[in-house]
């Protein structure tokens, strides 16, 4: 995401849609109806792909003011937005993939079945049961998009084949 004049303006305006009542910030509601108004929810048609990349955004930097502004994302973190939605929707590509049951969850059969893709992606597994269940952190015998995305980052994982 580019950092030009051109781009900031793109943004702001775009911002400006997403705020309909003009006070600087954007709850998740209004991102969410924003992205649909501007015909991006038919890609990011994934919920938790954009409660992900909200909470990401908001949560960085400090707040302007102490009136409540934690809870909501800010102009300068528009961008940030708008990169989490891209990242996080790349991680959700892999989910989904490793995801065979459609269940929205990963099983540890799942996940084994999978580890040449992993290498695809950039990461080599020693023990993928070991590994299957260190991102399994709320041992419920599943992994969770929350706990995929959160260990894919960390581990660096990378689609082969998507346009930066």
């Amino acid at each position: 995401m580019e950092k030009t004049e051109e781009q900031k303006a793109r943004r702001k305006e775009m911002f400006e849609s997403f705020d309909p009542n003009g006070n600087g910030y954007c709850s998740l509601a209004e991102i969410d109806k924003g992205l649909d108004e501007v015909g991006l929810n038919e890609i990011f048609d994934c919920k938790p792909v954009i409660i992900r990349a909200y909470n990401a955004a908001k949560s960085i930097g400090s707040k302007k003011d102490g009136a409540g502004s934690e809870d909501y994302i800010e102009f300068r973190e528009f961008r940030l937005l708008l990169v989490y939605l891209r990242r996080y929707f790349e991680l959700w590509q892999m989910f989904d993939d490793v995801d065979t049951g459609d269940d929205r969850r990963i099983s540890l059969e799942e996940f084994t079945s999978v580890v040449p893709r992993f290498e695809e992606w950039g990461l080599k597994l020693e023990d993928p049961t070991a590994e299957f269940e260190a991102i399994d952190t709320n041992s419920g015998g599943q992994i969770l998009f929350d706990e995929f995305s959160e260990w894919a980052i960390r581990k660096g994982l990378d689609l082969e084949d998507d346009d930066e």
